[in-house]
């Protein structure tokens, strides 16, 4: 069995997703969502999926190693960042070698890099009149998203759209996509 545990930032809706698409599978298991937003509603989402939820804040993560140990003692194989908004620190990424994935709501290398999530990426890319869009789905390394690209998928951007337009497109991308390139990718 594939442990994952998911980090995820805010809403949760990925967290969601992914954890649905895995409750009845025989080989990958959701095995904690691990959140770095005190009130998150990506906690409330777990509640409701079963799923265990564990708030950690920044020095659990960059100081005191208390996130890195959590994740050993889990047995946990693979790092999902589903919307998870800070730089995975250097002993995570030592301890997980290309395993960890992420998704980011662009078609990088494009509205990549530090700032660049959310709202922020869609409002970009529709004041520069981009034609098109979509998702990137890629193994981190040390920099904001720079890792090797596993998954692309594009959708139309018109004269029409609003950030928020766009955001939907993007949101369904992700949704249809997030858990099968992670199931591919950690069953490989």
């Amino acid at each position: 069995m594939v442990k994952l545990a998911i980090l995820a930032s805010g809403n949760g809706t990925n967290a969601q997703r992914i954890s649905e698409y895995f409750a009845d599978s025989d080989s990958v298991k959701v095995d904690c969502i691990i959140y770095n937003v005190k009130g998150a509603y990506v906690s409330e989402r777990a509640k409701k999926l079963g799923v265990p939820a564990y708030y950690f804040g920044r020095a659990d993560f960059y100081h005191n190693g208390k996130v890195l140990c959590f994740l050993k003692e889990h047995d946990i194989d693979w790092l999902i960042l589903a919307g998870f908004l800070w730089l995975v620190p250097e002993d995570i990424i030592a301890a997980f070698p290309q395993h960890i994935i992420n998704i980011h709501p662009a078609l990088l290398p494009s509205y990549g890099g530090k700032g660049m999530y959310g709202s922020h990426v869609h409002e970009a890319v529709v004041s520069n009149h981009e034609k098109e869009s979509g998702i990137t789905i890629h193994i981190i390394d040390n920099q904001y998203d720079k890792g090797q690209i596993l998954f692309q998928a594009k959708c139309s951007v018109s004269d029409m759209d609003t950030p928020e337009t766009l955001a939907s497109k993007i949101h369904e991308l992700e949704q249809k996509y997030f858990p099968v390139v992670i199931e591919k990718t950690v069953l490989e």
